[in-house]
């Protein structure tokens, strides 16, 4: 992925280097409430990093020369989205972009919709328009998933940019409205057909991104589409151990995740991401 030598983007806070309790600390009920907030807004990936050491204490420290360059990499590719769906989403949907605040944090982190830890993943809070992010999630994509490159990275940035582009268009607020109404079973059907489009959404990125910046190299797609089967709920279940069981599904399996981001890629169209008419049909 080329993305040296292009802006940053001025919507970044850093909480890096804050201090902090690790997960280990917030007890119980604190870990059900970042449970909680995984299932509504981010990738639930705590099934994969159970054994990992989440209750280390935190200091105040210096940020790493290694986190820097992370820091780096997503003030880019956020400040590529902003400059991509400032024009889509006025052109298409009729809606002007408001640009969301991405939070880089370590460990733990408070948002308006709660506190989150980072086994549960990156993910966006609609009461606040933050985009929740621990760069060490990239290393775990890597390392425990498979899915390791600068553009899987990307696209998970892109997927949660994705939610916030819903939280503009109404899609999300409506969804989370549904999903109070509905059985469990269906609730989480409501959930997996917004996932989908907030993958559709980020493969719209994908090509704006392309054409506008000239971002792919050989293999990035490649990389995207494996990120996009890592974090897959039958994927997730599966490393777990455990059977995958479909109606349990909040995100949407590996091959529906990795056929929403190309349709996205493909068409370049936001009347193409309608999962919810698709599933209709």
């Amino acid at each position: 992925m080329r993305w040296r030598g292009r802006r940053g983007s001025s919507n970044i806070e850093d909480r890096r280097g804050m201090g902090a309790g690790g997960a280990g600390g917030v007890g119980i009920v604190g870990m059900l409430a970042i449970l909680a907030v995984g299932y509504f807004f981010g990738i639930d990936i705590s099934p994969v990093v159970q054994g990992l050491d989440q209750g280390r204490p935190q200091e105040n420290r210096a940020i790493t020369r290694e986190e820097q360059e992370w820091g780096e990499f997503v003030s880019v590719t956020l400040a590529d989205t902003e400059e991509v769906w400032g024009q889509v989403l006025p052109q298409q949907a009729g809606i002007d972009y408001a640009e969301p605040r991405l939070v880089l944090f370590s460990g733990v982190v408070q948002s308006a919709c709660g506190g989150a830890s980072s086994a549960m993943g990156p993910f966006y809070c609609p009461n606040d328009q933050r985009v929740y992010l621990d760069t060490d999630f990239f290393d775990m994509m890597a390392s425990r998933m498979g899915a390791g490159g600068d553009f899987a990275y990307a696209y998970v940035i892109a997927h949660e940019v994705g939610h916030h582009v819903q939280n503009l268009t109404g899609v999300l607020g409506e969804t989370q409205r549904l999903r109070s109404q509905l059985s469990e079973r269906q609730a989480n059907q409501i959930s997996v057909l917004t996932e989908l489009q907030a993958d559709c959404y980020a493969g719209i990125w994908a090509r704006q991104a392309q054409q506008r910046f000239g971002t792919l190299e050989a293999g990035d797609l490649e990389e995207a589409m494996s990120a996009a089967e890592a974090v897959g709920d039958d994927v997730i279940q599966s490393n777990a151990g455990r059977t995958p069981v479909p109606d349990s599904f909040t995100h949407g399996s590996a091959a529906q995740r990795q056929e929403w981001l190309m349709r996205g890629f493909n068409s370049g169209d936001m009347a193409q991401c309608d999962t919810f008419s698709a599933a209709g049909n």
